[in-house]
């Protein structure tokens, strides 16, 4: 028997709701400010002084043993991205403890090209790596069941952010800008629509309802401010729990990956739809701190790859990963993560095409 939660919120429910809300603005507030005052310092050094230096590894990879550099890689990867990762499961907490009943649902809808616009949109100011914006897709797609603007969601985080695509034009040929934002506009504003409509048909499973959930659906558990205070913190965990493990079996993953971008350049035209296809595919598996698909890109061109092998991974790097793919995969099915996957590597692979 499925578990549901009651539709009748009472006075204090309202109430707490209301607080509820506040502790999702602050959330949401304090990710703003870390993430705009960070990425605009960037863009400013970059204006300065025309070229983009990333973060130096916390622990360095010198002289160490192949079989400790992924470890430490991962390790490197959490000490940039672990402030934003922390944001994105106190949002999702948030949204699965207090948003009222029907309010996200029908903020995204109705009609297919509102909710993916208004999910893009949405999404785009947030800046959050791949990694990082998994919780808050897993608890848009609990509380909605639409798979298109989740999935908008995800996707336009990181492929949206504004002042990666204001780096890349300052950095690198405007064909690779442009292919970018083209690119990253079709996914999520007609790809993920795309994705939503075919698999949105099919009846995912939809796991039962806890306490924290029903928060403000008119159960008891949230009927105060404490109370509702006591929900987040078990919905924080659930949302942890649920997706933390799965975004660093990713992250290790991906750090095995990195070294298996090809290392030479063929110039003849089979040489080089080859290396365009395989730098996307890479790409859409590996997980990349926000800008850091940038000096990939650089270095890829600097080493005598096509133009369209960096738009790829201009595009396909933030877009995805392999943390963002098995969320997809534990919220749906890994029939959705692969096509997921799949429509992140055509796109990126069409367009780089089309850069040449």
């Amino acid at each position: 028997m499925e578990a549901t939660c009651s539709s009748t919120p009472s006075h204090p429910v309202r109430r707490a709701a209301v607080a509820g809300l506040l502790v999702l603005a602050i959330a949401a507030g304090g990710l703003f400010y870390y993430k705009w005052t960070g990425s605009w310092t960037a863009v400013e050094k970059v204006r300065g002084a025309g070229r983009f230096v990333p973060k130096g590894e916390a622990i360095s990879t010198q002289g160490m043993t192949p079989l400790a550099v992924p470890f430490i890689r991962t390790a490197n990867y959490l000490a940039i991205v672990w402030p934003a990762l922390v944001f994105g499961v106190l949002i999702a907490g948030a949204v699965r403890t207090f948003q009222p009943p029907g309010w996200l649902g029908g903020l995204l809808g109705p009609g297919t090209a509102r909710q993916q616009i208004a999910a893009g949109v949405a999404s785009a100011p947030l800046m959050l790596c791949s990694c990082c914006i998994a919780p808050i897709f897993s608890s848009v797609y609990q509380k909605t069941r639409k798979l298109g603007p989740s999935l908008a969601v995800m996707i336009g985080s990181p492929s949206l952010n504004l002042a990666a695509i204001v780096l890349t034009f300052l950095l690198l040929p405007i064909q690779a800008g442009i292919a970018r934002v083209a690119m990253a506009v079709t996914t999520v504003f007609l790809v993920t629509a795309i994705l939503g409509r075919i698999f949105g048909r099919t009846r995912l499973a939809s796991p039962a309802p806890d306490s924290a959930s029903c928060a403000v659906d008119g159960a008891p558990p949230s009927d105060t401010f404490a109370a509702g205070l006591a929900a987040f913190a078990r919905s924080i965990g659930w949302v942890a729990l649920r997706t933390v493990p799965l975004v660093l079996l990713g992250i290790f993953l991906s750090a095995l990956l990195v070294d298996s971008l090809p290392g030479e350049f063929p110039q003849d035209g089979f040489g080089r739809v080859a290396v365009i296809g395989a730098v996307a595919a890479v790409a859409v598996l590996i997980a990349l701190p926000t800008f850091f698909e940038l000096p990939l890109a650089l270095t890829l061109v600097g080493l005598g790859a096509p133009l369209g092998a960096a738009a790829a991974v201009l595009f396909a790097g933030p877009a995805v990963n392999l943390p963002s793919l098995f969320t997809v995969a534990r919220e749906t099915s890994w029939k959705v993560a692969a096509a997921v996957g799949g429509a992140v590597w055509l796109v990126a692979f069409t367009g780089g095409l089309l850069v040449g």
